[in-house]
């Protein structure tokens, strides 16, 4: 044992020079590797009554499980989203399906979708004694079309732009007004009709179908408006569903929608792709009145392009190491196995050499005693040998004592005491040259 230790001590002295040189590429390494991600993102989510900032605060508080930070920013609606994404305030954005189709191709090229988060059906909420059949009906009602650049007003301009009812024939009646301020406005009476979009879980959707002075009716010749305006889906909505309590609504109904899609700008961070979608998945698990528990996230619209991580996510799930790790330990794991990699391929030869050159370095020790055991043989043999031969024996004894502190691994023996035997034999060679120096001298 005491001998394996000896050798285990002498090849790591030998090959001391291996550490600043592993350092330095280890060095390089974490120099040159891309920053890990950040625990931080911005988020536009629309007005705090919306359905876009309920879920955003689920969001976040899912993330703050992992030690993720996300900021809401509040906006006035969809549009509004869209450009703090195109201008860099926020990193991401809940955007309604359609809306970036008013982008240039250029603006929406450097937006990506992440996925499509839920459905946001469409009411129309009219006063009880309001007879409606067709959007043409409402063209002389007081109605609410939605906020100023909401995601709402989007919504419906395109459903009469479908019926051939321009902007400019709207009536003078009509107003842009959503949220509150419009379920106040319906509820008391001063509006006849009204839109609004979001979850039916929303409070304010809940409210209107509470109230018991108006009733949620149901849009007909859906078949047709899907085939003009795809990004919208169909919803079938049961008797009841809304509530019970009021039977809101008061037979099965049908409407449309838009989706709510995550939608990422050039800020933000593709490796936080996977932290995202999972936890929207573990927010959106038990699903909603209309969506089936498991059904979202799923792709983004085809008018967005989807980051490399997000389809790896729908194909596959999570990264390996994301299924056992904390996010931050498993994203640097992530990004440093693959750096690892040209670190190995450098370190591979390094490691290949270190054999041919523990070799030398050993030998070295031992070689570098036949120095001077080369230059006395030379002397003698040329008879060019000066000084007196006594200092040279006495060197040479120095050097046999020092000789014997040198320490080599076990299977290098049999040249260390070659090089005895050498030194040993050149010892005697000047003994015998010296005393027969002395009788020649004392003969003459």
């Amino acid at each position: 044992m005491r001998r394996i230790l000896r050798d285990l001590k002498i090849l790591i002295l030998t090959n001391l020079w291996l550490v600043p040189v592993i350092a330095g590429l280890v060095g390089a390494l974490f120099y040159f590797a891309a920053p890990p991600p950040p625990m931080h993102a911005r988020m536009a989510t629309g007005a705090v009554s919306g359905g876009y900032h309920a879920f955003g605060e689920r969001l976040r508080a899912e993330l703050a499980l992992q030690g993720f930070s996300l900021e809401l920013v509040e906006s006035a609606g969809s549009g509004d989203n869209l450009s703090k994404l195109g201008s860099g305030e926020v990193e991401l954005a809940l955007v309604q399906s359609g809306q970036e189709l008013a982008l240039s191709d250029d603006a929406r090229s450097k937006l990506n979708g992440l996925g499509v988060m839920y459905r946001e059906p469409l009411w129309l909420f009219v006063g009880d004694q309001v007879k409606f059949e067709r959007l043409a009906d409402l063209m002389s009602l007081r109605l609410a079309i939605g906020s100023q650049d909401s995601g709402t007003q989007a919504v419906t301009a395109a459903l009469f732009k479908a019926n051939h009812i321009e902007p400019a024939q709207y009536s003078a009646r009509w107003q842009q007004l959503g949220g509150n301020r419009a379920a106040d406005a319906l509820i008391a009476g001063t509006l006849d009709a009204a839109f609004f979009i979001g979850p039916a879980e929303n409070a304010l959707i809940q409210r209107l179908a509470s109230a018991p002075n108006i009733r949620l009716v149901s849009l007909r010749r859906t078949e047709a408006y899907l085939a003009r305006l795809p990004y919208l889906s169909q919803l079938h909505v049961g008797e009841g569903m809304l509530d019970m309590a009021q039977n809101t609504p008061e037979r099965d109904i049908i409407t449309l929608g838009p989706v709510a899609t995550l939608i990422a700008g050039e800020e933000f961070h593709s490796s936080l792709t996977p932290l995202i979608l999972e936890a929207a998945k573990t927010v959106l698990k038990n699903g909603s009145l209309l969506d089936p528990a498991g059904s979202y996230p799923t792709r983004p619209p085809l008018s967005l392009a989807i980051l490399d991580q997000a389809e790896y996510y729908y194909a596959k799930g999570l990264p390996i190491l994301q299924r056992y790790l904390p996010f931050r330990i498993a994203s640097l794991a992530d990004r440093y196995i693959i750096l690892a990699i040209p670190l190995l391929v450098l370190l591979f030869p390094l490691f290949k050499a270190i054999g041919p050159i523990y070799q030398w370095r050993i030998r070295a020790r031992i070689y570098r005693w036949y120095k001077y055991l080369r230059e006395i043989d030379q002397q003698l043999y040329k008879g060019t040998l000066k000084g007196d031969i006594g200092a040279e024996i006495k060197r040479l004894e120095k050097l046999e004592d020092e000789l014997a502190q040198v320490e080599v691994p076990l299977s290098y023996s049999n040249e260390l005491y070659q090089l005895h035997m050498h030194l040993r034999y050149m010892i005697e060679r000047l003994h015998a040259l010296q005393q027969r120096t002395t009788e020649e001298v004392q003969v003459g």
